[in-house]
């Protein structure tokens, strides 16, 4: 990916989680640091979405049903990672490709966790500015990996990961952009510092048409009104059934426990909205290493 696409992405991310905050399933997701991270006008169209105020023109109104569209799958999948989080309570927390993430600053299950953020240099340094001098509420760790060059292994170990201990790993988001074999090679990497009782938390897309072509008109759509989508420059390359990503997993070492689509999840947690083919091609699994 692009840094400064994958950038971009980390604010509609951040975008549609503050979007979410206090409206969607209410009682199970909350991230009111989100919008505290966001410059004033990225909280503007937050703001907009919020209020339910549909913009008349071409171009502003397809930014907003990118964000409300963004923000009923950020809510459902935040929900369900959270909960498998909580469920382990393992002492070490790994976030894949954090960009603006807040659970270190959100979550006080995570008190005692030491958590592990990885992501992109230059990704981090941008998180450090907006962050500021909010403190976490545990003791966060910042893993810079420029995957076209370094290892992920040999950055955690250097930041202080002991693969002795159990942990529980994130990869929320980050999937439908690598290959097949680049999926395999990362739950392969993974494996290697996953001790017993590790747990790993997976998001991913499922083969749908439905859902492909409907990214594609939005990307479309966002050119002709000379907006440019922040996905625009990261293609879909890999999709995956349940039963082959289980299968990847297995030979791993990895169980997987939990395997469920974000449509069942947001209907489960109450986030109300109409973005069925949105949500019903997503996925969440949830693996464990005995």
């Amino acid at each position: 990916m692009a840094e400064r696409e994958a950038s971009r992405t980390a604010v509609l991310v951040c975008q549609a989680r503050a979007v979410a905050d206090g409206r969607m399933a209410v009682g199970r997701f909350s991230d009111p640091i989100a919008l505290q991270l966001l410059e004033p006008d990225e909280q503007r169209l937050v703001d907009e979405v919020r209020a339910g105020a549909r913009p008349k023109s071409f171009g502003p109104r397809m930014e907003y049903e990118m964000l409300s569209t963004t923000a009923e799958v950020l809510a459902a999948r935040t929900v369900a990672i959270d909960d498998a989080v909580r469920e382990r309570g393992a002492p070490q927390l790994v976030i894949l490709g954090a960009g603006l993430d807040a659970r270190a600053w959100r979550m006080p299950e995570l008190a005692e966790v030491t958590v592990f953020e990885v992501d992109h240099p230059a990704s981090q340094a941008v998180k450090h500015v907006r962050m500021g001098e909010r403190t976490a509420l545990t003791a966060v760790r910042f893993v810079p990996v420029d995957f076209g060059k370094d290892v992920l292994g040999a950055a955690l170990a250097a930041a202080g990961h002991d693969e002795t201990r159990p942990t529980t790993w994130i990869w929320e988001g980050v999937v439908p952009y690598l290959t097949s074999g680049e999926v395999a090679a990362t739950i392969a990497e993974i494996a290697r510092r996953s001790a017993p009782g590790s747990r790993l938390i997976i998001t991913y897309p499922t083969p749908n048409l439905v859902y492909h072509y409907g990214r594609k008109a939005m990307d479309v759509l966002l050119s002709v009104s000379g907006r440019t989508s922040p996905m625009a420059r990261e293609p879909q390359r890999s999709s995956w059934t349940p039963e082959r990503l289980a299968a990847v997993l297995r030979e791993r070492g990895f169980t997987a426990t939990s395997d469920r689509n974000l449509l069942t999840v947001a209907t489960e947690a109450g986030v109300d909205g109409n973005r069925a083919a949105f949500l019903g091609s997503g996925r969440i699994v949830v693996a464990d290493r005995s």
